[in-house]
C-alpha cells in the first residue's frame, strides 16, 4: 500500500487498468481521458483483438496540455494483456474498472482488491448477494475503495430530484414509479454467449434496469415488500425480457418497477417519476437526461421551466455522460481517503432487490425485506436447474403468454 499513500502526498496521476474491453469500456476510457490526474496505462480482455483496439484507442488519444489523457505516457504505449491476473500483479497500475460480465464482477474485484488496486465495477457489482458481500468485505480487508458504476445518480437531472427529496419538498411521499423502456435485439444477445444468462447476466431487470432500481431505491428508501411477476416474450435468452414489480416501501410508500427490452422499433425512455403530497417530479428522457414535470407546492414563479433548462443534457447514447463525474468523485475519494459516493453498500441494494422480484416472481407471492440467505440460494438452485421461471429450453413462444 506504498504507492497508494505516496500518490495521496504527491498528487502524481492514478494509473487505471481496464478489466474487459467490450461494449462498456470505452465510456470507462472515455472518462478517464477527462480527468486530469488519471492515466491509463493497461487494459485486458480474453479476446485480445478488443484488447489491442481499445489500447490503440487509448495510444491514439494520446495525453492533453492539462495532464490527464488516456495514454501511459510520452513513448510509452497502454500495455496489453489476455490474463486479468497479469494485469492486477501489474505494480504500475493503481486502480481497475472492471468491465467484464457480471457474474464475473466478485471474483475478479476480490482478486484485485488482493492486489492492493482500488475498484471500480460495473453494475451490477453481483448477481448475487453473497457475491456483493464477499467484495465489499475484501475491499475492507484490504483498505482499497470500491465503487459501483451506477453513473445515472450523477445526472444533473437526478441530482437536482435528490437535493429537493433531501430538503423535504415533497413532504410525505405517495409512491415512485421506475421504467426502462428500450430495444435489445436478437443480435445484441448473440453479440456475445453470456449475454442474458443466468450465471453471468441476468435478464432486463439486472442489466438494463438495474440503474433505475438503484435510484428508485436511493429516492424511496429501503423496500419492505415486493410483488412480482416476469416473463420473457421475444428475445433469445435465458432470463427475462419484461418485468412488473409493484413494491411497498418501509416509510409506507407504495412502487413500481417496469422493466422491457421488448420495446420496438427503437429504444424509448428511462423513466423516473416521485410523488408526494407537496410535490411531483418526472426524470425522462432516453437516459434520464431530462426533467419533464417539477411542480411544487412552494415552487417559485418560472421555477419549473428554469430547472429543466438548467438540468438538461444532450446525450448520444443510453449510457448517458454520467462516467465521467463518477470517476472523478472515485479518483477525489482515493486522494481524500474516503468513501466514494456510490461505494459497495449502495451497490448491494439495488442486487437485494431484484432477487426479490425473482423471488416473488417465482413463488407467486408476496416476498418480506431484507432478504434471508436461504431466499438467494433457493433462487439460485431453481436457475441452475433451469426450472424458474421458466427453462432455458422452453421456447419463447410458449413463455408467459397466458
Amino acid at each position: 500500500m506504498g504507492d497508494e499513500v505516496h500518490q495521496q502526498v504527491t498528487g502524481e496521476p492514478l494509473r487505471f487498468g481496464i478489466i474487459g474491453c467490450g461494449r462498456i469500456a470505452p465510456f470507462h476510457l472515455g472518462a478517464l481521458q477527462r480527468i486530469p490526474d488519471a492515466r491509463v496505462v493497461a487494459v485486458a480482455d480474453v479476446r485480445s483483438e478488443r484488447a489491442r483496439a481499445l489500447a490503440a484507442q487509448a495510444d491514439a488519444a494520446g495525453g492533453d496540455a492539462a495532464g490527464g489523457g488516456l495514454s501511459h505516457g510520452p513513448g510509452q504505449p497502454v500495455k496489453v494483456y489476455t490474463d486479468y491476473q497479469k494485469l492486477l500483479a501489474d505494480p504500475e497500475v493503481d486502480a481497475v474498472c472492471i468491465c467484464t460480465p457480471s457474474g464475473l464482477h466478485p471474483e475478479m474485484g476480490v482478486a484485485a482488491a488482493q492486489a492492493g488496486k482500488h475498484i471500480v465495477v460495473e453494475k451490477p457489482m453481483s448477481l448475487t448477494l453473497a457475491g456483493a458481500d464477499q467484495l465489499i468485505a475484501a475491499a475492507s480487508a484490504y483498505h482499497v475503495k470500491l465503487a459501483v458504476s451506477f453513473q445515472n445518480r450523477f445526472n444533473p437531472t437526478i441530482v437536482r430530484l435528490h437535493q429537493a427529496l433531501v430538503a423535504g419538498r415533497f413532504g410525505r411521499l405517495s409512491h415512485g414509479m421506475a421504467a426502462i423502456r428500450w430495444r435489445r435485439t436478437p443480435e445484441y444477445y448473440a453479440s456475445d454467449t453470456w449475454r442474458g444468462t443466468w450465471a453471468l447476466d441476468g435478464g432486463a431487470l439486472f442489466n438494463q434496469s438495474i440503474h433505475d432500481i438503484d435510484l428508485l431505491r436511493w429516492m424511496m428508501g429501503p423496500a419492505s415488500r415486493v410483488q412480482a411477476v416476469i416473463a420473457r416474450r421475444y428475445r433469445p435468452l435465458e432470463a427475462e425480457d419484461v418485468a412488473v414489480a409493484a413494491l411497498q416501501f418501509q416509510s409506507g410508500a407504495l412502487g413500481g418497477i417496469e422493466a422491457a427490452t421488448t420495446v420496438e422499433p427503437q429504444d424509448l425512455e428511462e423513466t423516473l417519476s416521485i410523488f408526494g403530497e407537496r410535490g411531483t417530479v418526472i426524470v425522462g428522457g432516453l437516459a434520464l437526461n431530462q426533467i419533464r414535470t417539477w411542480r411544487f407546492a412552494d415552487a417559485a414563479p418560472g421555477e419549473e421551466q428554469q430547472v429543466q433548462q438548467e438540468t438538461a443534457q444532450a446525450i448520444r447514447s443510453v449510457y448517458g455522460l454520467g462516467h465521467l463525474p463518477l470517476l472523478a468523485d472515485f479518483c477525489q475519494a482515493i486522494r481524500e481517503d474516503r468513501s466514494p459516493a456510490v461505494d459497495g453498500v449502495q451497490g448491494r441494494h439495488a442486487i437485494e432487490l431484484v432477487l426479490a422480484v425473482y423471488r416473488a416472481a417465482e413463488t407467486g407471492q408476496a416476498v418480506e425485506m431484507p432478504l434471508q440467505e436461504e431466499v438467494e440460494a433457493i433462487v439460485a438452485a431453481q436457475k441452475q436447474a433451469g426450472i424458474f421461471p421458466f427453462s432455458p429450453k422452453t421456447s419463447p413462444s410458449r413463455v408467459h403468454r397466458g
